[in-house]
C-alpha cells in the first residue's frame, strides 16, 4: 500500500476522531496539522520519525519549531510539502485553508507547491540549479502557476522580487548565475522564488544556519518583510533559540518525533514547564550577559525510534525522572487554563518558577590559578608580529597574468598569555582561518614573526625545532567526523601523537586512560571506532587527542559550530574546566559571538585581513567602539523575546569589497553606516587614510577615525512586536 493510499484511507477517520476530542482546526487557521505520523522502513526496522504532531498556523503569524537534530522538525515540514519519498508511510491530516493535502497525488500537490505552499531550504546553493540564471529560475516559478502571464510581466515581477529581497541592481542581476552570488544573496534569491506567487504558507527550514551573523540578520529582515508583503503564515524551523525569540509568535518544542511543549513565545521562554525545554534554554550562551555561569548540559542522546517508547521519551536524560515517568508516554496537557500553553510532563505543575540550574546538575564555574594574576605578570604563550599572507589573483587559462592581490592576512600583531582564551571573530573571508594556518605552518620563510613558547619561526630551521613547537601547540578542528581517521580505534587515534614523540607503550596506555576520564568518556570505549560515537563525543575525542602531548596552547577552529545546542553546552563546559585545571591557553576562531562572550578573556575583531578592534571581551562587547563590531554584536539574536522586540539591529548594506577594488583608505568605508552619515568633508579622511589601531584608556584598541559617530535613523532597523 502506498503512502498516498494510506493517508487517503485514514484521513476521514482521523478527522472524526479529532473532532470528537475537541481538536478540530480553528476556522481562521491557514494551515492545520493533526495527528501527523511519518514512518520509514529501514534495515534496522521501522523508524517512527514523526509521532502525532498537531499545530495550527494563523495568517500573518509565525510558528517556531525547535529541537535537537533528529527530533523530527524537517521531516514534519517535508511531509507537509509532500516532498518525502514514496516509501515513507504518512498518516494523519494536513489541511490548507480547509483542503486536505495528505493523499493527493504528486501532480495535484504541484498545484499547491510554490503557489499556496512555499519552502525556503537550508542550503541555497544545492536548491538553485547551477546551469540556469537566477532570473530564469524566478521566472520558472511564475510560469508554472501563471501560464497566461506575459513574458514582460514575468520579467518585471522577477525584478520587483529581487528588489524586494534587497538584491542591488536587480535588473542586471537577473542574468547572473547562482555561483556569482554570495551565500546570503543566494538565500535571498530562494526567498524571492518562495514568495513569487504570494503563498499562504511559507516554511523556512534552518534558513540562516550556514550564514554569517550579519548576513543572518539581513535574511531574517527579508523574511519579516516578505511576510508583511504577502501576509503569509510562516513556519520557522531552527535550532537557534535566539532566532525564534525575535521571529515567532508561537513555539512548538519537539523531541523524539513529537511535540513536548507548545505555547506562545512568552510562555515558552519565560515559563517553560518541560525539563527538556528548560535544558535547551539553559544551554544557550548569551551575548548580552557578562556574568560568568556554567551552561546547562543535557547528558545522553535521544532515543532510538525503531522501538516505541513505553514511558516518557525524555526520561533517560531527565534529572527529575521517577518511576511514574516510565508508566506510559505523557500527552500534551494544558499548563494554565485559558491559554494554549501545553506540556507533555507529569510534573509540569511543580516546575512553575523553578530555575533551570536547580533542575539540572550544572557544574560550578571553574577558576584557573592564573585568573588572580594580572595579565602583564603572566608568561607569553604565543605572539604574532606583523604577520602577513597575500595570495596573487591570477587570470588566464594558458598564459596567466596577475590582476590583483588577495590580502587574506595583512599585518596581524597580538599575543596570548598563560591561562587565557583569545578569540578571533569576523565574517567569512575576513582571514580568521588563514591566521590559524599561518600559526600552525610555523615556517622560517613566512612574512612576519610567530613566537610559540619563546621559539620564533625564524629559528625553526630543522625538524627538531618544529617538533618542539608542535608539542607546545595542538589543534581541535571544526568537524570532528572529518578530523578522526575512521579506520582507527579511539585508542589508536589518541596514541598516534604520543608514538610520534617516542613515548613507551606503558606510558601511552596510562595516558590514554587519563585522557578518557579527563574529557568525560568511559575508559572501556577506547576500542570503539569514531563512527560509533555521537557528534559531541567525537569532539571530546578530538579534544583528548589535542591534550595527549600536554600542550600549553590549544587552537580551536569553530569547535562547537557543528553541534546541537545541548551538546555544545557540555563541550563548552569541558573546555572551561580543562583551561582551569590544566592551566591551558586557547586561541579560538568562531562566528558565534555568544560562545565567544561566554568562554573568552580577550577578543579580536577582524575585517578583510586586519584587526579593527581588540581588547578585553567584556570591554569590547559592552562598549564596542568600531562600527563593524557594533554591527556584529547587534546581529546576534538573544533568547529573550521582550528584548528582541525592541533591540536596535544595524543592517550592513552590501557585501565585502572585491580584492580588485580594495578601498584606498578604510576597508570598512563601503559598508559603514557611520561613514554614510558623515558630511562629505569628513568622509574624505576615511577614503584616503587607513586608520591604525588606537589605544583607549583601557586595554581596548580600535581602528576608526570616528568611533563615537552617531548612526542615521534610516541605517538602524528597530524590530517591533509583530
Amino acid at each position: 500500500m502506498t503512502s498516498n493510499t494510506t493517508a487517503r484511507d485514514t484521513a476521514q477517520g482521523t478527522d472524526e476522531r479529532l473532532h470528537a476530542a475537541g481538536l478540530h482546526a480553528p476556522a481562521s487557521a491557514v494551515l492545520s496539522v493533526r495527528d501527523l505520523n511519518v514512518r520509514f522502513n529501514t534495515e534496522n526496522g521501522v523508524v517512527h520519525a514523526v509521532r502525532g504532531v498537531d499545530f495550527d498556523v494563523m495568517p500573518g503569524k509565525t510558528l517556531g519549531i525547535v529541537g535537537e537534530s533528529g527530533s523530527g522538525k524537517s521531516v514534519t515540514s517535508m511531509a507537509i510539502m509532500g516532498l518525502l519519498p514514496p516509501t515513507a508511510e504518512i498518516t494523519g491530516s494536513v489541511r490548507l485553508q480547509g483542503k486536505e493535502l495528505l493523499g493527493l497525488s504528486d501532480k495535484a500537490m504541484c498545484r499547491h507547491r510554490g503557489s499556496d505552499l512555499a519552502m525556503v531550504f537550508q542550503d541555497p546553493l544545492s536548491s538553485l540549479t547551477p546551469v540556469y540564471t537566477v532570473g530564469t529560475q524566478i521566472i520558472e516559478a511564475l510560469t508554472v502557476h501563471n501560464p497566461t502571464m506575459s513574458k514582460q510581466a514575468k520579467e518585471a515581477r522577477a525584478v520587483e522580487l529581487l528588489g524586494l529581497v534587497g538584491i542591488p541592481s536587480p535588473k542586471d542581476r537577473l542574468k547572473a548565475f547562482p555561483h556569482e552570488f554570495s551565500g546570503g544573496m543566494r538565500q535571498r534569491v530562494m526567498i524571492a522564488i518562495a514568495i513569487a506567487n504570494n503563498p499562504r504558507v511559507l516554511i523556512a527550514d534552518e534558513p540562516t544556519t550556514a550564514l554569517d551573523v550579519t548576513i543572518q540578520a539581513q535574511v531574517l529582515e527579508v523574511l519579516h518583510a516578505a511576510q508583511e508583503e504577502t501576509g503569509a503564515a510562516v513556519v520557522m524551523i531552527t535550532h537557534d533559540l535566539g532566532v525564534v525569540a525575535g521571529m515567532a509568535d508561537d513555539i512548538m518544542v519537539m523531541y523524539a518525533g513529537r511535540p513536548v511543549e507548545t505555547g506562545s513565545v512568552d510562555d515558552i521562554y519565560y515559563s517553560p514547564r518541560m525539563p527538556y525545554t528548560m535544558g535547551l534554554l539553559g544551554a544557550v550562551p548569551r551575548v548580552d550577559v557578562a556574568e560568568k555561569s556554567s551552561l546547562v548540559p543535557i547528558d545522553g542522546i535521544p532515543p532510538n525510534l525503531t522501538q516505541p517508547p513505553t514511558g516518557c521519551s525524555f526520561a533517560p536524560r531527565c534529572p527529575l525522572a521517577s518511576e511514574a515517568c516510565l508508566d506510559g508516554e505523557p500527552d500534551l496537557r494544558a499548563v494554565a487554563p485559558g491559554t494554549g500553553h501545553r506540556a507533555a510532563c507529569i510534573k509540569s505543575e511543580a516546575l512553575a518558577d523553578v530555575d533551570v540550574h536547580t533542575v539540572f546538575a550544572v557544574p560550578d564555574v571553574p577558576v584557573s590559578r592564573f585568573d588572580s594574576l594580572p595579565r602583564h605578570e603572566r608568561k607569553t604563550v604565543l605572539e604574532l608580529r606583523d604577520v602577513r599572507k597575500h595570495f596573487p589573483l591570477m587570470k588566464g587559462a594558458l598564459i596567466k597574468r596577475r590582476i590583483g592581490t588577495v590580502k587574506a592576512v595583512d599585518g596581524l600583531s597580538f599575543d596570548i598569555r598563560e591561562g587565557e582564551c583569545f578569540s578571533i571573530v569576523g565574517e567569512s573571508g575576513c582571514g580568521k582561518t588563514t591566521t590559524l594556518l599561518e600559526i600552525m605552518e610555523f615556517h622560517k620563510d613566512q612574512d612576519g614573526e610567530v613566537v610559540i613558547g619563546g621559539l620564533s619561526n625564524k629559528q625553526a630551521a630543522d625538524a627538531k625545532a618544529k617538533s618542539s613547537m608542535r608539542k607546545e601547540l595542538q589543534m581541535v578542528f571544526q568537524d570532528p567526523t572529518g578530523a578522526l581517521d575512521p579506520r582507527f580505534t579511539v585508542y589508536e587515534v589518541l596514541a598516534e601523537p604520543m608514538e610520534n614523540l617516542g613515548m613507551p607503550k606503558a606510558a601511552i596506555r596510562k595516558r590514554i586512560m587519563e585522557l578518557m576520564e579527563l574529557v568525560g568518556l568511559q575508559a572501556d570505549h577506547v576500542n570503539r571506532f569514531p563512527n560509533q560515537f555521537s557528534g559531541g563525543q567525537r569532539q571530546r575525542i578530538g579534544i583528548a587527542r589535542a591534550l595527549a602531548v600536554n600542550p600549553r596552547l590549544v587552537v580551536l577552529d569553530e569547535p562547537v559550530s557543528a553541534l546541537d545546542v545541548s551538546v555544545q553546552a557540555g563541550v563548552i563546559n569541558l573546555l572551561d574546566k580543562l583551561r582551569a585545571e590544566l592551566g591551558l591557553s586557547y586561541l579560538m576562531v568562531a562566528h558565534d559571538l555568544s560562545v565567544v562572550r561566554h568562554i573568552s578573556n580577550r577578543v579580536a575583531v577582524m575585517y578583510l585581513g586586519k584587526i579593527v578592534e581588540i581588547g578585553d571581551v567584556d570591554a569590547v562587547f559592552d562598549n564596542p567602539r568600531h562600527p563593524y563590531t557594533r554591527a556584529l554584536l547587534s546581529a546576534i539574536p538573544v533568547p529573550d523575546p521582550e528584548l528582541e522586540r525592541t533591540r536596535e539591529r544595524i543592517i550592513l548594506q552590501g557585501d565585502l569589497p572585491s580584492p580588485l577594488e580594495a578601498p584606498a583608505g578604510c576597508n570598512f568605508a563601503t559598508r559603514c553606516p557611520v561613514f554614510a552619515a558623515l558630511p562629505p568633508a569628513r568622509q574624505e579622511k576615511c577614503l584616503t587614510l587607513e586608520p591604525a589601531l588606537e589605544a583607549s584608556a583601557t586595554d581596548q584598541q580600535f581602528a576608526c577615525f570616528y568611533p563615537d559617530g552617531e548612526l542615521d535613523a534610516d541605517m538602524v532597523v528597530v524590530h517591533e512586536n509583530h
